[in-house]
């Protein structure tokens, strides 16, 4: 009689990140947190990266009590500098990453004409160019060693404008444009590259809609889901890019958003 694998082996195989290492900026805080910490309780080993100590520490201690494998790294990544002073100590916690998850970003949205080049510099520097200098950085180790997962996290406004998208907008369209290409260069050799396109979050990034409930309940309306999301939501999308289970998905733009962009 052959012995058949259970349902706990199939999953595991399809979803485990065990033995993966993954860097995740932005990790401390908002979306980027509800994911490092779906990646950790998946098995990673989880290199949280972000500017503000204390909430550096209160993440990496709430993974580590479950039994995850976690640490932090504080970084400016609004400069070049500062990012590959990042990606190198991040790299050095627990090896090269598997996984790079690109949460990390700024949501400075001025009217356009009064959108100056100050905005506009440390709009692209923080959203686009530290996204393509760590994929700079860990896509062709990935590559060399035959697998990899890159995970941005962009926004509605890349497909549509609205609520001032500003510069904001553009450098999250660029992002997913960043995608496809690291998807071109790098999906040969084992390496997928996708976005998560979120619909509206409560989250610190969107202080200024949180702010107003009429908006807030007017965004909720507008989801088939019938409420706004949640950071949790992303948990099962990001642990689903960051596994084996989605070798055959790259390039693309996942909508986690309630049915938002479509309704």
């Amino acid at each position: 009689m052959t012995s058949q694998r259970g349902p706990h082996a199939y999953l595991s195989e399809l979803f485990s990140l065990d033995g993966l290492v993954a860097v995740v900026t932005g990790g401390s805080s908002g979306i980027g947190r509800a994911i490092a910490g779906a990646l950790a309780r998946a098995g990673a080993s989880v290199v949280v990266v972000a500017r503000r100590e204390s909430e550096l520490v209160a993440t990496v201690e709430e993974l580590t009590a479950e039994g995850g494998r976690a640490a932090w790294v504080g970084a400016d990544l609004s400069t070049r500098d500062g990012v590959r002073a990042a990606a190198e100590k991040a790299a050095a916690v627990f090896g090269e990453p598997d996984i790079l998850v690109n949460s990390a970003g700024i949501n400075l949205r001025p009217p356009m004409g009064e959108l100056g080049e100050d905005v506009w510099d440390a709009t692209m520097a923080v959203n686009l160019e530290a996204p393509y200098l760590l994929g700079l950085r860990f896509g062709p180790g990935m590559a060399e060693r035959g697998f990899g997962r890159i995970i941005h996290l962009t926004s509605q406004q890349a497909h549509r404008a609205f609520v001032q998208s500003g510069a904001y907008g553009v450098s999250k369209g660029a992002l997913e444009s960043l995608a496809r290409s690291q998807a071109e260069a790098w999906s040969p050799h084992g390496v997928t590259c996708n976005t998560l396109v979120p619909g509206f979050v409560m989250t610190p990034l969107n202080t200024r809609l949180s702010a107003d409930p009429e908006r807030v309940a007017a965004l909720a309306a507008r989801t088939m889901v019938g409420r706004n999301g949640l950071a949790e939501d992303f948990a099962g999308a990001a642990v689903f890019l960051a596994s084996r289970a989605s070798g055959y998905v790259t390039g693309q733009a996942i909508f986690v958003d309630g049915g938002f962009s479509v309704h």
